[in-house]
């Protein structure tokens, strides 16, 4: 009882916390994190879930309140976070393939969906293909370049960082 009780704050904490730096990353920089042409450096946290399941609703929760603090209306707030939590759960189910998988999803996700909103939500008159093309290459610089470098770092120390609960 005590260990599943010890896991489940360690969870929620963890959660919690990732939540809180994607805001406060996409906050600090919103001129470039909202937009037809974005670039969200907080989705490079969408790599942490290769190093635990508590980045799914951590980074999902983020992306929510990140909308909502930002403005955004309710077709992105809704589908924009979505697009998150689907790149965070693929992300954790290729954690043990190639490390260079990890972004793909939330790049994938994103560049999908985004440009829908973009176009039938704020009614950007841009092409959907010209978008999904630049909405791509904002979560390639995010989630490509900069979730790797993260990844890369915090490789190095995940048995410090993400410990699980004894």
């Amino acid at each position: 009882m005590k260990e599943t009780k010890n896991f489940s704050v360690l969870f929620l904490a963890q959660a919690a916390m990732i939540a809180a730096i994607y805001v406060v990353i996409t906050l600090v920089f919103a001129p470039f994190s909202y937009g037809e042409v974005q670039v969200r450096l907080s989705e490079a946290l969408t790599v942490l879930p290769v190093f635990t399941p508590a980045a799914i609703p951590g980074l999902f929760i983020g992306c929510l309140i990140s909308n909502i603090l930002g403005g955004c209306i309710v077709p992105d707030i809704i589908f924009g976070s979505l697009a998150t939590l689907l790149g965070a759960i693929f992300t954790y189910l290729l954690r043990n393939k190639n490390k260079f998988l990890a972004p793909l999803p939330p790049i994938i996700a994103n560049a999908l969906i985004v440009p829908f909103v973009l176009r039938y939500g704020y009614q950007v008159p841009l092409p959907i293909p010209f978008m999904m093309l630049t909405v791509g290459i904002g979560e390639a610089i995010s989630c490509g370049v900069l979730g790797m470098i993260l990844h890369t770092a915090l490789n190095k120390y995940k048995h410090l960082i993400f410990k699980t609960a004894a």
